[in-house]
């Protein structure tokens, strides 16, 4: 059997406060919305813009102990720049007027706070985690710095090679 794929990686705005439900086995499900776009120039040179707005879907795990729907409720505000990643769910029901309904969803499996809050506080003032997944996303790396030569002043880099050259260009990204 051949493998195969679903996921999704958005990075985006929350477009309004979570929703937050408890359901009957006692778990929680938080559902927002996230918006994301895009900008280009058409053939004319006139700048073009999209916003493509995501419906998003959390579950916490276990109905015990703080799980992500826990993590949403908490910390996810409308406004915030979040990375969600999950798996893209296609379902379908009958509305009360018996007309069959269709939606696309993203079940997010992982997520993480990435801007700070608004009125330039941070979260790390509040005490609040700033990576709010079971496995946030990698961050980048800095360079570790050199350390000064015996009996040197610190500020001697000459017996590093490349210590002078741009640092931009060793980084990922």
């Amino acid at each position: 059997m051949s493998r195969s794929l679903n996921k999704a990686i958005l990075i985006g705005n929350v477009g309004s406060d979570p929703e937050i439900k408890t359901v009957g086995t006692g778990g929680k499900v938080a559902q927002f919305s996230l918006a994301t776009g895009r900008s280009w120039t058409d053939q004319s040179g006139n700048k073009q813009e999209k916003t493509e707005w995501h419906r998003c879907i959390v579950w916490n795990n276990s109905t015990r102990g703080s799980g992500l729907a826990d993590v949403v409720e908490r910390y996810v505000k409308k406004g915030e720049k979040i990375y969600v990643e999950g798996e893209i769910e296609y379902r379908q029901w009958q509305d009360k007027d018996n007309q069959t309904r269709y939606t696309t969803e993203i079940r997010v499996k992982e997520l993480m706070l990435l801007g700070g809050r608004p009125g330039g506080g941070d979260d790390m003032d509040s005490g609040a985690p700033r990576r709010s997944a079971p496995s946030a996303a990698p961050a980048a790396r800095s360079k570790p710095a050199a350390k000064p030569a015996a009996g040197g002043t610190g500020d001697d880099f000459s017996d590093f090679p490349g210590a002078l050259e741009d640092e931009d260009d060793d980084l990922p990204f």
